[in-house]
């Protein structure tokens, strides 16, 4: 008895919530990182003091034009770069044509254009000063706009052709990869029934591309409603825009936190519509590298019309605004020369990014080791948790960081000039903090699903022979994990190096004073009606945005050839 009392009391006691592995801290920071500000969002819509004033005039006077202007940007967005993602992908997969090999390739290149780039560029390019109006023009001796009709890029269908050219890689690349995986069974089944090519895309390629276009399409949805640049540069009055007005012209943040908390309501009302088209829609694929089937060679017309269909998109969602961007940064070169102060924005962006990418990988890089590692059921509950920022809109997400961390940077200056009579300012937002937050928020989900598809590559036996031979948690982690994902690890961290090179409405709400990046500094330019001043920041982050955009464009799944 009172041998075995000593043993009782130094076992240490367990509780439900206690962690197995201290990777799970990593996690709870994660989920805190993008819990904590929509709480905020929600707490300051509902307990301020104006909330009941403001309400009313927001219901009755900017909601209904927002709600319905971004619902008709969204339909229209999504239904034309599902159109041209999935007809693109079909015809890659399915058909033999001339230059479909570098085609399939070449049609994920628009991803690497922001929208607000290729909206400046179309309106610069298709206005009436525009050298496609100016060669119209020249060529029929026209002199104004009373003597011809020319399509508004500043418009509604201006804005959901424009934005559609650059999202639909998104909706592309998800079906193509479904259709290059999926066993030649079903199609040649279908082609042994007599199928053409009308009833072969209508009854297989459709049905077979659901669950992926839901997932793309996803994306296209949420990227929409991030977007502030082009929607306001081309006049479209988007939730996304009203939260920013009503902040940072009305200076309303009542009024921009309850606006903020409609537009969560809508990500969440996707997200969901997104979840049960996949419940509903899903099909069994092997998960055995099967044979693919043989692509049906096109008579010489219809080649040529399916290698137009595909050279399109290409041509006018990369090829003509890069062209543009290149044209006016040597015009602006011969005319002025570059702006000096092009490097130190360029030094920021890269800083801005460099950091933030460590902190998403580093958050990212224990959150899944977790996941993995660890037994608890909360543990992929909260890693779930801290991969939602992706779908929360820069500019919602900007307004939950701010006032925690406003807050707190008031307490801290509160306290200082107390006891020590210093006036230190805002440190969080003065010094960039608040900003690499918000990214780290953005992005984490980004860095979490890429190392969790490299440590998912890395059978468990490996864990099992690690911990025989007496492997802690740090040794698994050193010499096993971390070597065997790091080219997972390297990709996650270059995709969200060039995603905050490219966001804007984040970069332009939690910005220092004074600090400007290359994203802020197109936006600056396009607003001043000077985009071509800006013309060489703006190509400095489509050439960022090439190289991810040429490693999704080159991943193929595992396949064999007919």
């Amino acid at each position: 008895m009172s041998a075995a009392a000593p043993q009782s009391l130094s076992r240490r006691p367990s509780f439900p919530w206690r962690p197995s592995t201290r990777l799970a801290y990593a996690t709870l920071l994660g989920a805190a990182l993008i819990l904590l500000p929509l709480a905020a969002l929600v707490g300051s819509a509902l307990s301020l003091r104006q909330a009941a004033e403001i309400w009313p005039h927001l219901a009755a006077h900017v909601l209904p034009t927002a709600l319905i202007q971004t619902g008709l940007l969204l339909a229209g967005v999504g239904a034309l770069s599902a159109a041209i993602g999935v007809g693109a992908a079909w015809l890659v997969t399915q058909s033999e044509f001339p230059g479909r090999g570098a085609l399939e390739w070449l049609l994920a290149l628009p991803l690497a254009l922001p929208t607000y780039i290729t909206a400046y560029i179309y309106v610069e390019f298709m206005g009436f000063n525009g050298p496609l109006q100016g060669a119209l023009r020249a060529a029929t001796g026209w002199r104004s706009l009373r003597e011809y009709w020319f399509p508004e890029p500043r418009s509604l269908p201006g804005a959901i052709v424009i934005m559609a050219l650059v999202l639909y890689p998104y909706v592309y690349l998800s079906v193509r990869a479904l259709f290059v995986v999926q066993s030649a069974a079903i199609i040649d089944a279908a082609r042994t029934l007599g199928a053409g090519r009308g009833r072969l895309f209508r009854h297989v390629g459709l049905p077979l591309a659901r669950p992926a276009l839901a997932a793309g399409l996803i994306l296209v949805l949420l990227e929409t409603l991030n977007d502030i640049g082009a929607s306001e540069y081309l006049g479209i009055r988007t939730l996304t825009l009203s939260i920013y007005t009503t902040w940072l012209n009305r200076g309303s943040l009542a009024g921009a936190s309850q606006i903020a908390c409609v537009m969560l309501l809508l990500v969440f009302a996707l997200l969901l519509g997104e979840a049960r088209l996949r419940e509903r829609r899903g099909f069994a694929i092997s998960a055995q590298p099967g044979r693919i089937a043989a692509r049906r060679r096109l008579g010489r017309g219809a080649g040529m019309l399916a290698a137009l269909a595909c050279l399109l998109p290409v041509l006018l969602g990369a090829v003509l605004p890069v062209g543009f961007l290149i044209a006016e940064t040597l015009r602006l070169q011969r005319l002025a020369g570059l702006d000096p102060a092009l490097l130190g924005q360029l030094g920021n962006a890269l800083l801005l990014a460099m950091a933030a990418s460590l902190i998403v990988l580093a958050l990212g890089f224990g959150i899944a080791a977790a996941a993995r590692r660890g037994q608890e059921r909360f543990l992929r509950l909260l890693a779930r948790f801290a991969g939602l920022g992706y779908a929360v809109p820069g500019t919602v997400l900007a307004l939950g960081v701010l006032i925690p961390v406003a807050a707190i940077d008031n307490l801290v200056a509160d306290t200082l000039r107390r006891w020590f009579g210093r006036e230190v300012g805002l440190v969080l937002i003065g010094s960039g903090a608040a900003l690499l937050v918000a990214y780290a928020a953005r992005f984490l989900a980004i860095g979490i699903n890429g190392i969790e598809s490299g440590l998912a590559r890395i059978p468990r036996r490996v864990d099992d022979a690690a911990r025989s031979l007496g492997a802690g948690g740090g040794v698994l982690l050193r010499q096993f994990y971390w070597p065997l994902a790091r080219p997972a690890i390297a990709t996650a961290g270059l995709l969200v190096f060039v995603d905050v090179l490219k966001e804007l409405p984040a970069t332009l709400l939690l910005r220092p004073l004074g600090v400007e990046t290359l994203a802020t500094t197109v936006y600056g330019h396009a607003s001043r009606g000077v985009f071509e001043e800006g013309a060489p920041a703006a190509l400095l982050i489509v050439l960022a945005g090439l190289v991810p955009a040429l490693i999704l464009a080159r991943i193929r799944p595992a396949q064999k050839e007919p």
